[in-house]
């Protein structure tokens, strides 16, 4: 993982806008699992093409948009967590296609998950939500399934198609560095469960799964980029709101599953991305970041990402007024928005870098997206805030240089 040794560099958070025969393919192949002709090569051109455009972009650290999590029209930002079930053995499917959790209440000492529809901040904006007019999304994902034998990695022809794709893009628009995106033991287990015994034996089974796909990500090596807004977003999902501690202890278990399907692999080749979530809603149910940064830190990552460009989370560039951050490592702040269809100005994103590199050394970060725009922002606008993301790290650059 480079520094902004001599410039700030840019990345973005993961998920990109597919293209309308993408997203076609996508939608054909989940009535027609089998139906594969033609689709690898259509993969591969959406990804070189999509490599070269964040290029031109002024994007440094590009990725594959996530566009090997097959996202359809039927199910959109959803993908970058409802790709995995597609590579774990063990999961069934209700004949409805969704499991149904029941609401579950928290205790002082212990912290359990609640139902979707149960999250606090659905529960206080319930009106909002149930309003088409509101403007308010959360995504369609259409099946949940939940565990019900042994949860084991599948997915390697599909994480080895990632690869390919990549790299083939990265050397057609000559670059070295690129990232794709996996997700974590703690929102991997996220699913009903109704095979392991305990949480923690659950959490740990997907620790062993996906450090499968890790290894062959880095092993090839590209960037790991961990995707994890359960360390962050459980917080809303417990009810009713429990205390700081409470929730600490909780996610402890999270951040140490990580580490250990983590061992052994290089931290400069790892990051991880923390959110609240990231739905277009009101949030304020999000816990703030300043109790999260320590636990953040505890993770064996070279660069830690987040969201500091929305309205709910940019004052909290402050927390590292307090919070030293470790030699060697780097800090991915979230410079544009993903919950906006403004394009942020150049200069603004010049502003918000500045504020970081003040803090915690300009060598120490490198400028990105809040988290991905895919699903989220139409393509257009997504292509907008990309470039003016490459251009306010260029006016940053001017002043830090």
């Amino acid at each position: 993982m480079r520094k902004s040794t001599d410039r700030i560099l840019t990345t973005h958070a993961g998920s990109l806008p597919r293209t309308p025969e993408l997203l076609a393919a996508n939608a054909a192949r989940e009535t027609s699992p089998e139906d594969t002709d033609g689709y690898a090569e259509l993969l591969q051109e959406a990804v070189t093409d999509l490599v070269r455009r964040q290029q031109q972009a002024g994007i440094d650290i590009p990725n594959d948009g996530e566009y090997g999590h097959a996202m359809s029209a039927e199910v959109d930002y959803g993908a970058w967590w409802s790709y995995s079930f597609a590579r774990l053995s063990g999961l069934s499917v209700a004949e409805t296609g969704i499991w149904e959790m029941e609401p579950r209440r928290s205790e002082p000492g212990k912290v359990v998950l609640t139902s979707f529809g149960d999250r606090r901040d659905r529960r206080r904006f319930s009106a909002a939500y149930t309003d088409p007019s509101s403007g308010i999304t959360t995504g369609k994902q259409k099946v949940f399934p939940k565990v019900t034998g042994p949860v084991n990695y599948t997915g390697h022809d599909a994480v080895a198609g990632d690869i390919a794709h990549l790299k083939t893009g990265l050397a057609s628009a000559g670059l070295s560095e690129g990232f794709l995106a996996s997700l974590s033991p703690g929102s991997c287990s996220r699913i009903a469960n109704d095979y392991y015994a305990t949480e923690e034996e659950f959490i740990y089974a997907c620790a062993d799964a996906m450090r499968e796909e890790y290894k062959a990500i880095v092993d090839a090596g590209l960037i790991v980029q961990i995707d994890d807004p359960s360390i962050a977003e459980n917080w809303d999902q417990i009810n009713p709101e429990p205390s700081v501690e409470d929730y600490l202890r909780f996610t402890e278990i999270r951040v140490e599953a990580l580490n250990y399907a983590l061992r052994g692999l290089p931290e400069e080749q790892i990051r991880f991305h923390l959110c609240w979530g990231s739905w277009h809603g009101p949030h304020t149910t999000d816990i703030e970041f300043r109790h999260l940064v320590d636990t953040l830190l505890k993770i064996n990552a070279g660069g830690y990402s987040f969201e500091a460009g929305n309205v709910r989370h940019e004052h909290e560039w402050r927390v590292w007024e307090d919070t030293k951050l470790p030699d060697g490592k780097v800090i991915i702040p979230g410079v544009v928005s993903h919950a906006t269809n403004v394009v942020e100005h150049p200069e603004l994103v010049a502003d918000r870098i500045e504020r970081f590199a003040r803090l915690v050394g300009r060598e120490n970060v490198i400028a990105s997206t809040d988290c991905g725009l895919g699903g989220r922002v139409h393509p257009q606008i997504a292509a907008a805030k990309l470039a003016t993301l490459g251009e306010g790290a260029r006016i940053a650059s001017s002043r830090l240089w």
